[in-house]
């Protein structure tokens, strides 16, 4: 029988070591030397970078998206903050001037606020503000509160007294 070595026989061929899958030596196509796991062809160099091109302004753009959401929804807190605390000064029968100032302090920057009494004996506070941002993304934020006015004549109605037949009694 013929060795496949030149100058040694079949009985002193080496015999593959155990956990090497009888490939000693020899690398499989796509294997690296020393089994550090498969190459890369020569196609794929750079696509990490060019992914990363792609990926780095997305999440960026996401991130100022979110911040400029979150910053927009605390300005409409500031705008309803700011309605509610006006209407109350106002139904306490502060002065106009200083239920204003109330509600001014309150509110977001750059905000408007207005102040009015309806017929019916009503406060209505209304806070208009603009979102901080580009152009492009400009809201007009707004939150209107009202209140009834506490120097009201209150008028019942009948029957809803605490003795009347709205507790649920007969009669």
């Amino acid at each position: 029988m013929r060795s496949s070595e030149p100058g040694r026989t079949s009985s002193e061929r080496e015999v593959p070591a155990a956990g090497r899958g009888g490939r000693r030596g020899r690398r499989g196509c796509g294997e690296r030397r020393g089994g550090r796991g498969p190459l890369r062809r020569r196609g794929d160099r750079g696509s990490v970078t060019a992914e990363a091109a792609v990926a780095v302004p997305a999440l960026v753009a996401f991130t100022l998206a979110l911040v400029w959401a979150l910053t927009a929804a605390s300005a409409q807190i500031q705008c309803v903050d700011a309605a509610r605390a006006g209407a109350r000064a106002a139904a306490r029968s502060e002065p106009e001037a200083a239920a204003m100032a109330v509600a001014r302090s309150a509110a977001p920057a750059g905000a408007r606020v207005t102040l009015r009494r309806t017929d019916d004996d009503l406060w209505r506070v209304r806070v208009e503000a603009p979102t901080p941002g580009p152009g492009v993304l400009a809201l007009t934020l707004t939150a209107q509160a009202v209140a009834s006015a506490e120097d009201a004549p209150q008028a019942q109605a009948q029957g809803s007294g605490p003795e009347g037949s709205a507790a649920g009694v007969a009669p």
